[in-house]
């Protein structure tokens, strides 16, 4: 399949871009991942004309592809380094997956909706990611065969500090997470103090599918 542009001339992706800086995404290379990542190839058919609109917009599977603005806080609090590891629980669409692939050295991304990574794994294959790896699961377990990651980004909301993925990360690594049990959650970001400890600190509040339990019995 041949590989498809990632320099979109839309002017509602420039718009879009400039609402970002606007509102504090200011890392160079997250605007860059962000500005060369076409937002409609993961937008469903339906919501085609609102794609590159500051919002979030469902997806199959009762899931949502995040607001821009959300992607770019939390990619940009990651602090992602060329050569990190990167987990990232809830693939979705595969949109916040490939904004990460362009940062970081290897992004292990796990989905517990097959139909939602079937898809986004032909995403990949179209943009020519290859430093993308995929798995149908649990996203609570993580993923401790490739533990530990140095970064981890968490794009379900769970209901307290989800510790199991704490246990995977690396000493002084950082990770991302959306937390609490009502519709709308605090994004919490945890650093690791090199001994086994964190410091964690409230971002902003956010809105967020909860983190669900097993795989999803659909096919």
């Amino acid at each position: 399949m041949a590989r498809r542009p990632q320099t979109p001339a839309d002017p509602r992706h420039v718009r879009l871009m400039e609402t970002l800086r606007e509102q504090g995404v200011s890392d160079p290379a997250v605007l860059s991942a962000i500005a060369t990542t076409p937002r409609d190839l993961f937008t469903p058919e339906l919501f085609q004309e609102r794609a590159f609109e500051d919002q979030a917009l469902p997806i199959a599977c009762g899931q949502t592809i995040s607001q821009p603005y959300i992607v770019g806080l939390m990619t940009q609090a990651l602090k992602i380094e060329r050569r990190s590891r990167v987990l990232e629980i809830g693939t979705g669409s595969g949109y916040q997956t490939t904004i990460l692939s362009k940062l970081a050295r290897l992004v292990y991304s796990v989905e517990r909706y097959r139909t939602l990574l079937s898809a986004a794994e032909a995403r990949f294959r179209e943009l020519g990611l290859t430093n993308v790896v995929t798995r149908f699961g649990d996203g609570g377990q993580g993923w401790p065969e490739q533990a530990p990651f140095d970064r981890i980004m968490v794009t379900a909301a769970a209901p307290d500090d989800p510790r199991t993925l704490l246990a995977q990360l690396k000493p002084k690594g950082i990770m991302v997470a959306p937390v609490g049990r009502g519709p709308v959650q605090n994004l919490n970001r945890y650093v690791g103090d090199g001994e086994g400890g964190f410091t964690m600190e409230t971002l902003t509040e956010v809105r967020f599918v909860p983190l669900l339990e097993g795989v999803a019995k659909e096919s």
